[in-house]
């Protein structure tokens, strides 16, 4: 059960700005409550407290980005180049944040990889975090974002590009290799997009 020190008057007008419904609260105690994605926050007079089965996208919003997360990406492609689909997770201190899978048309598995971490990064920066550690089984791929090994193919370049300005918005990053079982999680997602095309 998260609890977010923070006045409770401007988290009430960040979540109405994101379209949550504030209602009163249920005692002299509760400043208001607001409910989205299976979560509810209960504010008090310097505090917020999250509650529910999903706290983490509620808690998100109020504290208003920043924070740290682990970024996880996959890119999956049967043929090589053949069909293909991107898996990607986020996660930070209260769980998993977001996450997705979804077809991506025809790829090569370098391609697709790509395309799963820039996917990745754009929801890493959506949420706001100031701080992300990204984690891939792709040597190829974070090899050449840290600039360890060159990127030939033009389009896997310009991928390289997009993925390294959409780094330089957070205030620090990592990025490692890590083994497939690490990555388990964005490896299912990006299958399972596969498989529902099926």
């Amino acid at each position: 059960m998260p609890t977010i020190d923070c006045d409770p008057a401007a988290a009430r007008e960040r979540l109405a700005g994101e379209g949550v419904r504030i209602d009163e609260g249920n005692t002299p105690h509760e400043r208001w409550r607001a409910e989205r994605d299976g979560a509810v926050a209960v504010a008090y007079d310097d505090k917020v407290v999250v509650q529910g089965s999903d706290p983490t996208r509620l808690t998100a919003l109020l504290r208003d980005g920043g924070g740290r997360a682990h970024v996880y990406f996959d890119g999956a492609s049967r043929g090589n180049p053949g069909p293909a689909a991107v898996g990607w997770c986020l996660v930070a201190s209260d769980g998993v944040v977001a996450e997705g899978g979804e077809r991506i048309g025809r790829a090569t598995n370098n391609q697709a990889e790509y395309a799963a971490l820039i996917r990745a990064l754009e929801g890493a920066d959506e949420y706001g975090f100031d701080a992300i550690d990204v984690r891939g089984d792709s040597q190829l791929i974070v090899k050449q974002i840290r600039g360890e090994w060159d990127a030939n193919d033009p389009e896997l370049r310009e991928r390289r590009v997009r993925a390294r300005e959409l780094l330089e918005r957070f205030d620090r990053w990592s990025i490692a290799h890590v083994p497939r079982e690490i990555n388990e999680r964005a490896d299912d997602l990006a299958n399972e997009a596969l498989d529902d095309a099926n």
